[in-house]
């Protein structure tokens, strides 16, 4: 596996890109013979956890990164916990076998919980968190929707859950930002975080973004994932043979993105959360590339 080596010359994808996280899940982690070899030292990765995997390889797989040199973030999915007695071990192993201080607090994509927990915000009042010395707690956020929180169509309860987080970090010490499911456009993205920042919700934004993927894997995680109207920018991909076989980059949505961010340096747009669902190594290779190349170089992948 060839050592990445990245640079921060400038330009207007570098400076998007920089402090960038990334996320993995133990069994692919597993398959990774260094993350040093292929991410920069101190990166953020989110260690998603997946209803069935067990929390010994969890925190593991933290520790592992830990002490690799980089800052493990877990996600703690209510509906996959039972109780709070389940959720305060979860939390002190954490801290205690990997030093860990930070999670992403979410619901979880299952449809029944497993115990006494359904929402994001009752692991947030246990206090839990605070006790452990958890300084940072990140959540989720949903640019279009989610059918899952509002089968309606709308985004009712998700602006509630919004303003409610917002509320929560104004009430306590913890450092929070919203990290969003990833989308393919960036019209919906902008306009979502300015009705948040409207609304008076101004939790730095971690946007997701799709690494590089074959088109149908990208599909088939889109649809899985409830991916909103922007699955459009797929679908219209996928009806022109001259790009059927080439892989989906995210290239042009960075760049609107990039130049957003430029034009409004003091917004909402925090920072890059990258899902790898086409491996880890092609994400980190695609991130070498346009981090050190103003504009991300030569390279085009218009959608």
């Amino acid at each position: 596996m060839s050592i990445l080596k990245f640079g921060k010359t400038g330009g207007d994808l570098s400076t998007l890109l920089d402090g960038f996280s990334i996320e993995v899940m133990p069994r692919t982690a597993a398959k990774v013979g260094s993350f040093r070899d292929i991410l920069p030292a101190g990166t953020r990765v989110y260690i998603a956890h997946i209803d069935g995997t067990p929390i010994d390889d969890m925190v593991a797989t933290a520790a592992r990164l830990r002490a690799e040199g980089f800052d493990p973030m877990p996600h703690l999915p209510a509906r996959i916990i039972r109780d709070r007695a389940m959720l305060e071990d979860w939390i002190a192993r954490y801290a205690g076998e990997a030093g860990v201080d930070q999670a992403l607090v979410l619901a979880g994509g299952v449809t029944e919980p497993a115990g006494d927990y359904h929402s994001s915000m009752q692991l947030l009042e246990t206090g839990l968190f605070d006790k452990a010395g958890f300084t940072r707690l990140h959540v989720a956020g949903h640019p279009e929707g989610n059918r899952d929180i509002d089968p309606d169509g709308s985004t009712r309860l998700v602006d509630e859950a919004a303003a409610w987080k917002q509320a929560f970090a104004e009430r306590t010490d913890a450092r929070m930002a919203m990290v969003t499911q990833f989308a393919f456009e960036a019209r919906p993205i902008l306009d979502w975080a300015a009705r948040l920042e409207t609304a008076g919700v101004h939790l730095p934004i971690h946007l997701g973004i799709a690494g590089p993927a074959k088109l149908q894997t990208m599909i088939r995680f889109a649809v899985a994932c409830g991916v909103g109207p922007s699955i459009r920018v797929l679908q219209r991909r996928a009806k022109d043979v001259t790009k059927l076989l080439k892989p989906y980059e995210p290239t042009e949505l960075l760049r609107e993105l990039a130049e957003h961010k430029r034009m409004h340096p003091g917004g909402p747009i925090e920072a890059i959360h990258v899902f790898p669902l086409g491996g880890i190594q092609a994400s980190a290779e695609y991130l070498e590339r346009h981090m050190g190349q103003p504009n991300g170089g030569a390279v085009s992948a218009r959608t």
